[in-house]
């Protein structure tokens, strides 16, 4: 241990690490196995990353006082990824910067039911007559007669002699993709499994399939761990270009992740992660990159290219995945740019290639995407609505973990809902749609999204909820939650910074949905369903999302269909279908890749679709067809 390293101690967990000086708290927490939130990934521009020490750090540069008042820094706060430790120190860090475990992730999937026809992964049972003069076939020959034809490793070719003789040639292959993993003599019955997973960029979603059955043995969700080094794609793919071990770093985060699930879901089926001889990934396109540890340096500039857009398989051994060691890792075909696998996936799920009028699949997140479906026509398109959704940039933001509100409902007053059933510690993506909407309705927030000060309110507010608007040196907010309800102590508002943020986020996905229209030659009211996928979707109420515009405003709700995690499901379809692996591909080719940056009508599309929708609006419609 050098002379030169110093001690930095984290409370309350009670890490404690030697560094040098120098480095930032990030790295020391890091370090420690204290894991805090870096929605920006560390790049000093969301606050979010609050710790206090009184002594011990360096003295706080331009980007801290910008995001810090006066106040807070006289008490000792300061960012982790900006202060650096400067001797032996002690670090306080608030529940509010953690990064959360418990996070309320959306499992659910609409998988098949049942054995498929076709299963990529099979077993094979063998009786076959000894060889003869008169039959004197080599033992490889012999076994592929009923099989079908295979590749074999030379590990498992040299001992299939001794194992056809011991059990009289009777046994039980175990085939993937064409592949022999496994040949036991006899007439063992072997169990064996298949898994399929949603890579998100925020969160992991993994089940343990039986492919014999097609049924389900386990089912389990975490955090991404990546998000610890940023929230959003665009955060990871600069992490991988600007270290040298980057793209190791994020790939290796990833699979550890998915080795902890393995061993998991295992567990609960009672056996051993060997028993799963192949595992399907479905991921935004910079998710399945980081994941096959392929270098995703081109998605971070124009005009936006993957590495390949074709599935892949990769060996289990070569990928680091802990299943069988002869087992393989499949992953989802991309369409193009940011449309990635999650997206295919989710067309085959809903078959929406199949559908007879014009429909529309959009899912909500950090990177929305979103596919529209005209007489066998598909176009896709992905738009960056930043992650204000996902808590980040908002004053009161957070992830949906314990603590985070998850609905607001506006009445003679204010009330709410927490996750865990605690006291508040923010908002997440959910709750903050229901503020806006809420504030929209109530004329406190107006279309162009500007809040009015308390002496501009309708005179027909209730008097509670006029009392709620105040406007300090920042300008006016909205008053949530009380400082006396809060775990914090501090009152959760809504600023009008944060109703921009907002604005931001939902102009994206609006501009998005018009120049899809746009190019199909449609109006909106020619929309028979728009189908909501992924986590966030299922989470949000369908008439607050539609008055702040998040979904079209104009769109009659029985044309709203909310269908659940599709990304899973969809991987649900690969891992036990080598028809659903084929069509994932004609979809992905098929598809016409829109990018909205090359779009001569989205600015101006972006510009209209910032202003939330008026009561009675029946915006999202193009003003005429091309």
């Amino acid at each position: 241990m050098s002379e030169s390293e110093i001690s930095v101690t984290f409370e309350p967990q009670g890490r404690v690490v030697r560094v040098r000086p120098g480095i930032t708290v990030r790295e020391a927490a890091t370090r420690a196995g204290v894991f805090l939130d870096y929605p920006c990934g560390g790049q000093g521009t969301c606050g979010k990353c609050r710790v206090k020490a009184i002594a011990g750090l360096s003295a706080p540069e331009s980007v801290e006082r910008s995001l810090l008042t006066p106040g807070e820094l006289d008490s000792g706060t300061r960012l982790a990824c900006r202060a650096t430790v400067t001797r032996s120190v002690a670090v306080t860090v608030p529940d509010t910067s953690l990064l959360s475990t418990t996070y309320k992730i959306l499992a659910d999937s609409s998988g098949p039911i049942g054995a498929s026809a076709d299963p990529p992964v099979r077993r094979v049972l063998v009786e076959m007559p000894s060889p003869t003069l008169e039959d004197d076939a080599s033992d490889f020959e012999r076994l592929i007669r009923y099989t079908g034809p295979l590749t074999v490793s030379r590990e498992i070719l040299s001992a299939l002699p001794a194992q056809l003789r011991r059990g009289e040639f009777r046994g039980e292959a175990i085939v993937a993709d064409g592949e022999l993993i496994v040949f036991d003599e006899g007439n063992t019955r072997r169990p064996y499994y298949v898994a399929a997973f949603d890579i998100g960029t925020t969160t992991l979603v993994g089940v343990l399939l039986d492919p014999a059955a097609g049924s389900e043995h386990a089912r389990l969700s975490r955090m991404n761990p990546q998000t610890s080094l940023g929230d959003d794609v665009l955060s990871r793919i600069l992490h991988a270009r600007q270290h040298m071990k980057g793209l190791e770093e994020l790939r290796m985060m990833a699979v550890a992740a998915v080795n902890e699930m393995l061993l998991e879901l295992a567990s609960q089926a009672g056996v051993t992660p060997q028993a799963i001889v192949q595992i399907t990934i479905a991921g935004n396109t910079t998710m399945q990159h980081l994941f096959a540890g392929l270098d995703p340096g081109a998605l971070g500039e124009i005009p936006f290219v993957p590495a390949i857009s074709r599935s892949l398989r990769i060996p289990a051994k070569e990928s680091g995945v802990s299943i069988h060691p002869r087992g393989s890792v499949y992953v989802f075909p991309v369409i193009g740019g940011f449309v990635g696998g999650d997206t295919v996936a989710g067309m085959l799920t809903t078959n929406i290639a199949e559908s007879q009028g014009p429909v529309m699949l959009i899912d909500i997140g950090t990177n929305g995407e979103l596919v529209l479906h005209r007489d066998g026509i598909l176009w896709a398109t992905s738009c960056a609505a930043g992650p204000a959704l996902e808590g980040a940039r908002i004053s009161h933001g957070m992830r949906a973990a314990q603590g985070a509100i998850e609905e607001f409902f506006f009445e003679e007053d204010v009330r709410y809902s927490v996750i865990g059933d605690v006291r508040p510690t923010g908002m997440c993506g959910s709750a903050l749609i229901d503020a806006a909407a809420g504030l929209l309705r109530l004329g406190i927030v107006l279309p162009q999204g500007l809040m009015l000060d308390p002496g501009q309110l309708p005179e027909s507010l209730p008097e509670a909820i006029r009392r709620r608007v105040e406007c300090d040196g920042n300008g006016t907010r909205f008053v949530l939650v009380d400082a006396n309800e809060t775990s914090t102590g501090s009152a959760i508002v809504l600023t009008q910074a944060d109703v921009r943020e907002l604005q931001l986020a939902i102009a994206a996905i609006r501009a998005g949905f018009t120049i899809l229209l746009r190019r199909a030659a449609l109006g909106l009211d020619e929309i028979e369903h728009v189908l909501v996928a992924g986590a966030f979707g299922n989470y949000i109420r369908c008439e607050n999302a539609q008055r702040i515009g998040l979904l079209p405003h104009a769109l009659a709700p029985s044309k709203l269909a909310f269908v659940g995690n599709t990304s899973l499901s969809g991987a649900h379809h690969a891992a036990l279908s080598l028809g659903a692996r084929e069509r994932a591909e004609t979809l992905a080719r098929q598809t016409h890749h829109v990018d909205l940056s090359l779009d001569p009508h989205f600015h101006e599309a972006y510009v209209e679709a910032m202003f939330f929708p008026e009561e009675d609006a029946t915006e999202m419609t193009p003003s005429g067809h091309p």
